[in-house]
């Protein structure tokens, strides 16, 4: 597949790209058409086949139209999301971008979603789990709600990275050789976009994983850390506006900045592809 043009954020040059089977491209980025349950039994496939003994599990990423719009001014952050096993529509406006373009992307896949509906399958089979990222109260909190409710889920490490724009190299080297001593199922990694994404891309290959998803607020959201939309917000597609009116200093960048850039390019696409049909 061709990269999007990132270096110009170009829309007509993004639309020459093609996209992975079962994905449309959405601003010139290949987004998965699957739903939830059809992501879930992907998952599910993953878990089950991939070779544990081997490093370079599969990895997802969740788009929303700031992280497309971030990536567009980040060619690390766009292959990762390129070289990604699986793009799911976490936000609505990847949604309704689809739909303006006549797409078939039909319903949001969230982290939340994807780490609640993962953590069903690993008690199930009495998988293990492995956390990195976030601070170590977060972490304690995440990995005690956990044994309660995925009580046959194996925690085998939760590790606080530092808090900076990436990981020092000697530190990495402790996180990955922990990771592969411990041998998990699952890394969830929640270093917030981008750097929690091109962290999996730069390490995928050295750690031994069935899977690494990474899921960013769904750390602490399931922490309790942080509150999520009531349900009406999110079924309706404004999960974001609670939020942005809680934390207005922290999401106003993405909310005026990247959602209407983002709609702008959608609009565009939508456009032209009418003009191709």
């Amino acid at each position: 597949m061709k990269r999007p043009d990132v270096s110009r954020g170009s829309v007509e040059q993004a639309l020459v790209a093609k996209a992975r089977a079962g994905a449309e491209l959405v601003t010139g980025f290949s987004v998965d058409r699957a739903g939830y349950e059809q992501c879930l039994r992907r998952v599910e496939t993953w878990l089950t086949e991939t070779r544990q003994d081997v490093a370079g599990g599969r990895y997802f990423v969740c788009a929303n139209p700031h992280s497309l719009e971030m990536a567009r001014a980040d060619p690390q952050f766009a292959r990762a999301i390129e070289d990604a096993d699986l793009v799911v529509p976490d936000g609505i406006g990847v949604v309704l971008a689809s739909r303006l373009a006549g797409g078939a992307i039909r319903e949001r896949v969230t982290g939340m979603m994807l780490f609640l509906g993962v953590s069903g399958l690993l008690n199930a089979r009495g998988g293990s789990v492995y956390f990195l990222g976030s601070a170590q109260p977060v972490l304690e909190r995440i990995t005690s709600r956990l044994s309660l409710e995925y009580p046959r889920i194996r925690i085998v490490g939760a590790v606080s990275p530092p808090f900076a724009p990436s990981i020092p190299p000697d530190v990495n080297d402790r996180i990955v050789n922990d990771i592969n001593a411990a041998r998990p199922d699952v890394v969830w990694v929640g270093m917030t976009a981008p750097k929690q994404e091109k962290w999996i891309h730069q390490n995928r290959a050295l750690v031994h994983a069935r899977l690494l998803g990474p899921i960013g607020g769904a750390f602490d959201f399931y922490a309790g850390t942080l509150t999520r939309s009531s349900p009406w917000f999110q079924d309706h597609g404004l999960e974001w506006l609670p939020r942005l009116l809680r934390e207005p200093r922290r999401l106003w960048r993405r909310s005026f900045v990247s959602a209407p850039r983002f709609l702008s390019r959608a609009l565009l696409d939508a456009r032209f592809r009418r003009k191709d049909s």
